[in-house]
């Protein structure tokens, strides 16, 4: 898939991974970025192993209005995303563009009505729904008429979830250093997207002005394995 070519959520769908392997892949962004910018203000993807008493929650932020969240549960997994400039924007029809939401299952219903998930007015910021049942052999998304067929990226899919599509070390490293504007050390990538325990080797790679000690909390937040 290429950022250039015409992306919908049906075609990011079937290239993510299953359930598993996308948690454990969320959790490496996060304690990636946890070591690459130590204030929380400033990082795209977080992730909550307690964000509630039976849910973990991978997130990513922008700043600029477009994030991303992802709900694992005993349930399975609920994805949403939020592309403020989409035209399937929420606040184009006043409402969820059609298709979206309406065949989520009633097992993720909570996830829909999630305040966190919406503005103060209870409007849902989403643009783009995928879910995945404990059990299920593929991710789902509803039905969907798209607009404007000459748009590449609709509902914002291709760009919210391209770090989720392409999950190597080097396509992490191509956008942690575009974003960051330092160099980002490739063997750090790849020792923590094989979930190996972090190190204080690992660390100083990454980011020279912290250490170890610095992150446990945030380890022990995202739930990652550390020595």
């Amino acid at each position: 898939m290429r950022l250039d070519e015409r992306v919908t959520v049906h075609d990011v769908a079937p290239q993510l991974p299953e359930i598993a392997v996308l948690r454990e892949h969320c959790r490496s962004l996060a304690i990636l970025e946890a070591v690459l910018s130590p204030e929380w203000e400033d990082r795209y993807y977080s992730f909550d192993d307690h964000w509630s008493e039976k849910e973990s929650m991978a997130s990513m932020r922008n700043g600029s209005g477009d994030e991303h969240s992802i709900v694992f549960s005993p349930a399975g997994a609920y994805v949403r995303g939020f592309d403020h400039e989409s035209p399937m924007s929420p606040y184009v029809g006043d409402g969820p563009w059609p298709g979206v939401l309406d065949e989520v299952p009633e097992v993720f219903r909570p996830c829909v009505e999630e305040p966190a998930f919406s503005d103060e007015d209870g409007m849902p910021r989403i643009t783009v729904c995928i879910w995945r049942e404990t059990g299920d052999d593929g991710w789902r998304a509803g039905t969907i008429d798209f607009p404007d067929e000459a748009m590449e990226d609709p509902d914002g899919a291709g760009y919210l979830f391209h770090l989720l599509v392409d999950r190597s070390p080097e396509a992490f490293q191509r956008w942690a250093e575009d974003y960051y504007e330092v160099s980002v050390d490739l063997g750090a990538v790849r020792h923590v997207f094989s979930s190996h325990p972090l190190t204080e080797e690992v660390v100083r790679a990454l980011n020279s002005e912290i250490v170890l000690a610095d992150l446990v909390e945030e380890i022990a937040e995202i739930g990652y394995p550390m020595s």
